[in-house]
C-alpha cells in the first residue's frame, strides 16, 4: 500500500495514488499529491479542484472528461470549461489527475 506523509500523518493511497479515505483530503494533501505529479497548484488549479469536490458532493461520483468540461463551463464559463484549458492545467488527463488531486475516487470510465 502506498502512503503519503503529511504533517507527521500517514495518508493511505491506492495503487494508482488516489486517497483510500476521502476524509483525509486537505490543502496540504492536495499539494503533496500535485508535487508527486511534478505539478505546482495555481489558483486556476484550485478553482477546478474545488469545483470537482462540489460535483462529487452533488452527484456522489467523479466525472469523466466530458461531464467535467460541461460542469466547468456551466459554473465557471466557457473560457474555463473547455478541454484545452483543462488539458493544459492537468497534463492532458484532466478527469483522472484533477480527481486524484481533489481527493476523489478515480472516475469509473477512465482507464
Amino acid at each position: 500500500m502506498n502512503t503519503l506523509q503529511i504533517d507527521g500523518r500517514s495518508i493511505a493511497l491506492d495503487k494508482d495514488g488516489y486517497l483510500l479515505d476521502l476524509a483525509d483530503w486537505s490543502e496540504p494533501v492536495a499539494k503533496a499529491l500535485a508535487q508527486q505529479e511534478q505539478l505546482s497548484l495555481s489558483p486556476e488549479h484550485w478553482e477546478i479542484l474545488i469545483l470537482l469536490r462540489e460535483f462529487y458532493q452533488e452527484f456522489q461520483l467523479s466525472p469523466a472528461n466530458r461531464p467535467l468540461i460541461k460542469y466547468a463551463a456551466l459554473k465557471l464559463g466557457p473560457s474555463k470549461g473547455n478541454s484545452l484549458h483543462l488539458n493544459q492545467l492537468f497534463k492532458g488527463t484532466p478527469a483522472k489527475l484533477a480527481a486524484k488531486l481533489a481527493g476523489l475516487p478515480k472516475p469509473t470510465n477512465c482507464l
